[in-house]
């Protein structure tokens, strides 16, 4: 006699999806985040270069005071600007987690008045680099052409603070492609204005600082177009609004902003730092110039931690915000994974073409020798970098911002600049003493973020970014009046 399909006395255990699973999944977004995040910082990155070798033609004291006047735009505008605006990758990016999308225009706009009104005292500052250079001890011929060149920067400064508030705006919706696009439009375009600017309409080097400007406007003008028409922007740019004219909410930004561009310029100053200092040791021509290499190289392969900073960020502040801290670890987890492989990787190829790099850069074997032993320190100092990014990535998610201004602060000047200048100077290893201090103050930084976010309730966070979107929108209403 069929009784029937026949019951288990156990349950029958049902597909369950495997850690493994969850695990490529998060590291698929993070790729996906990251990729286009890496090919928007190189290009930007290279946008700066190319102005730079357009102006080496030009002879050794414009090459000079071109490279002095970035550095200087960098150090005093720039890395301020990045700071302020990554305030946006906690408020946009929990908003957005959240699903508060109405909120995310309100942030960048309010990031906006911000940025700019900070541009105006940079204004005069750049207007009035040559003196502020020559106070500084620099060589007055190069200040003054550095000064010449950073005021026809000046209007870039405006479009950087714009910018800013734009990429970080899309890169918290996971919507990376458009700024890849648009990236690659302006540095195309920026070859071409270059050449036409300084060669055929005759500027100069002039003309390459002017280029600069130029670009930077056009990248926030095709940005602006997109956030304005496309629909995947429809629910979180409803046009400008009295919202973010509220004092508590600019306050409440501010509150972020601030450390955020303390966190952030901390970190870029010291490694600027380490140029200056390289001009104090014996042999100084020849110390500047492996330091300068050896900032350009690192510079250029920490594209790829940032782009895993920019990635766990978003990750981190989406999934807070949308109230899943258990996701929130596991992209943490993910992306130190993977900055660790991409590190000893490059690490390993960098190691293994240490005796060839310098020539790409100067013919003298002095120098070649002198950067392949940088190179060593420089392989052992970008792991260390790559995962400090992502732990930096994972406090700007989380709202850290403040406590990663005091970890900054205590890695790089109370222990990495003095052990730096200690092994340089007293104990006499020059350039790879300077680096050396570096390297210290990225494990220090990475102990220090490391206990902060393993010491973290995930609960809490979750809880706190709920009330951080809360707060934040005071006096926002919402599409349907609630």
């Amino acid at each position: 006699m069929d009784a029937g399909p026949k019951s288990p006395l156990l349950p029958v255990a049902q597909p369950y999806p495997a850690q493994e699973d969850k695990f490529s999944q998060e590291m698929k977004r993070q790729v996906l985040l990251a990729g286009p995040l890496v090919l928007v910082y190189l290009m930007l990155h290279g946008r700066q270069v190319i102005s730079v070798m357009f102006v080496g033609h030009f002879g050794e004291l414009a090459l000079a005071g071109a490279s002095m006047a970035t550095s200087f735009a960098s150090v005093t505008g720039f890395s301020l600007m990045i700071g302020l605006g990554s305030a946006l990758d906690t408020f946009c990016g929990q908003s957005y987690g959240a699903k508060q999308y109405q909120m995310l225009g309100i942030h960048k706009q309010r990031a906006m008045i911000v940025l700019l009104l900070v541009c105006v005292p940079l204004m005069l500052m750049w207007a009035n680099t040559s003196t502020i250079l020559q106070a500084l001890g620099q060589d007055p011929e190069i200040s003054t052409e550095a000064g010449t060149y950073a005021k026809y920067m000046i209007p870039s400064i405006f479009a950087c603070a714009l910018l800013q508030c734009q990429v970080r705006f899309l890169q918290t919706q996971n919507n990376v492609v458009p700024m890849t696009v648009s990236t690659g439009i302006t540095t195309l375009f920026h070859i071409i204005i270059c050449w036409y600017l300084v060669f055929k309409f005759g500027l100069g080097y002039k003309g390459a600082a002017v280029a600069n400007t130029i670009s930077y406007w056009i990248n926030v003008v095709l940005l602006a177009v997109y956030i304005r028409v496309s629909p995947s922007c429809k629910m979180t740019w409803t046009g400008f609004s009295r919202d973010a004219l509220d004092l508590q909410g600019i306050l409440c930004f501010l509150k972020l902003a601030i450390p955020a561009a303390v966190m952030s310029c901390l970190e870029i100053w010291s490694f600027e730092m380490m140029v200056l200092m390289s001009g104090l040791l014996p042999n100084p021509k020849l110390e500047t110039s492996v330091l300068s290499i050896s900032l350009n190289t690192c510079a250029l392969i920490y594209m790829m931690g940032l782009g895993l900073s920019g990635s766990i960020s978003t990750r981190v502040s989406n999934e807070l915000g949308a109230g899943r801290p258990r996701a929130a670890r596991l992209a943490i987890r993910v992306a130190l994974i993977m900055v660790m492989m991409e590190g000893l990787a490059v690490g390993a190829v960098m190691v293994s073409g240490r005796k060839m790099w310098g020539y790409f850069y100067s013919s003298e074997e002095e120098v070649v020798s002198y950067v392949g032993d940088m190179l060593l320190l420089l392989a052992a100092s970008h792991v260390f970098d790559g995962i400090q990014s992502v732990l930096s990535g994972t406090a700007r998610g989380c709202g850290w911002q403040k406590a990663g201004a005091f970890i900054n602060l205590g890695a790089y000047y109370l222990v990495g600049i003095p052990v730096a200048a200690l092994l340089a100077f007293y104990f006499h290893l020059g350039g790879k003493g300077l680096w050396s201090g570096i390297i210290v103050a990225l494990i220090l930084q990475v102990l220090l973020f490391a206990i902060l976010t393993v010491r973290t309730d995930w609960d809490k966070e979750a809880k706190k970014a709920s009330n951080r979107v809360a707060s934040s929108g005071v006096g926002v209403v919402d599409r349907d009046g609630q």
